[in-house]
């Protein structure tokens, strides 16, 4: 595996992280990029022939998978799993609806968890683990993933989005000739993902990635996008309030990065992945343990079929 998945290159700030997110959840909506890529992951969806009867939404809010979730599984259970009080009060607010809109109980509502809670165990097993644009922004990626696993049925899947390394390169470039320090944390290549997702315990995983590219025709409304995105939490970042002059300077610095047709461009590396939670071995003896949940998940499902 790569050293991107070294902790001493994948450090988070943890003050800046919470810093961040309560600033998101603030925001009327999920960043528009998260909401487009939950779109075009659950086009992947059709691929899969089980009906999850639970989903784990997994940093639910930020995640803007909501809509798109409800119309794909229209009779499945969806529990969102937030990490702050903030995000779970707009988790929450996400399941009233005005006194005038046609409703019935438990229509496109879900049961919102805090992600300390959200314990293997503590929760019942779900078909579905979905995470959305969020996994790049976690210290420990291959604890998160085997979470997820430990929390699926025997039948279950994971799908999930995240950035890759070749996110914003033209703005990294600019930093490295101007002797900043990197605009963003390191994000992990989507093969080294596949081997967290093998090692896990999940079967024949499947990762694929493209590269969104977005551009403006000002400086200012791109910085103000990002910053709607997220934020830098490498702790290597520089210390201190930006001044008005250090804003102006990089302003003046992205113009350079200014193509043919007056706009300049940014791009965001999309990795995307998907598995099945891995059969029960049988031990060296011949004989396995399978749960009579489980087992019968795995009828349901035809997995179980020889």
């Amino acid at each position: 595996m790569s050293d991107l998945l070294s902790k001493d290159v994948r450090r988070i700030d943890a003050a800046a992280l919470s810093n961040v997110l309560r600033r998101l959840a603030a925001q009327p909506a999920a960043p528009w990029l998260h909401s487009e890529v939950a779109r075009r992951m659950a086009e992947r969806l059709a691929l899969i022939r089980l009906q999850p009867e639970r989903i784990i939404d997994w940093w639910s809010f930020l995640g803007g998978s909501s809509a798109v979730l409800n119309a794909a599984y229209p009779k499945a259970q969806r529990i969102a799993v937030e990490p702050t009080e903030a995000l779970l009060e707009r988790s929450r607010q996400g399941n009233l609806r005005p006194w005038w809109s046609a409703w019935r109980p438990g229509a496109g509502r879900a049961e919102v968890v805090a992600e300390q809670a959200a314990l293997p165990g503590h929760l019942q097993p779900a078909q579905l683990v979905w995470a959305n644009m969020m996994l790049h922004a976690v210290e420990d990626p291959p604890a998160l993933i085997s979470r997820w696993q430990q929390s699926l049925s025997a039948d279950g899947f994971v799908m999930f989005s995240c950035l890759g390394p070749d996110t914003l390169r033209e703005l990294r470039s600019v930093y490295r000739r101007l002797g900043w320090p990197a605009p963003t944390i390191a994000f992990v290549d989507m093969h080294d993902l596949g081997d967290m997702l093998v090692q896990a315990g999940f079967a024949d995983p499947v990762m694929d990635q493209e590269t969104i590219t977005l551009s403006w025709s000002d400086p200012r409304l791109a910085l103000d996008e990002l910053r709607s995105m997220g934020g830098n939490t490498l702790p290597e970042r520089s210390a201190g309030l930006r001044t008005p002059r250090w804003k102006a300077g990089l302003e003046a610095e992205l113009t350079t990065l200014k193509g043919g047709d007056g706009r300049f461009h940014l791009s965001f590396e999309i990795a995307y992945g998907h598995a099945f939670k891995a059969l029960p071995r049988a031990t060296s003896g011949g004989e396995t343990s399978v749960s009579l949940d489980d087992m019968r998940s795995l009828l349901r499902s035809g997995r179980g079929a020889g």
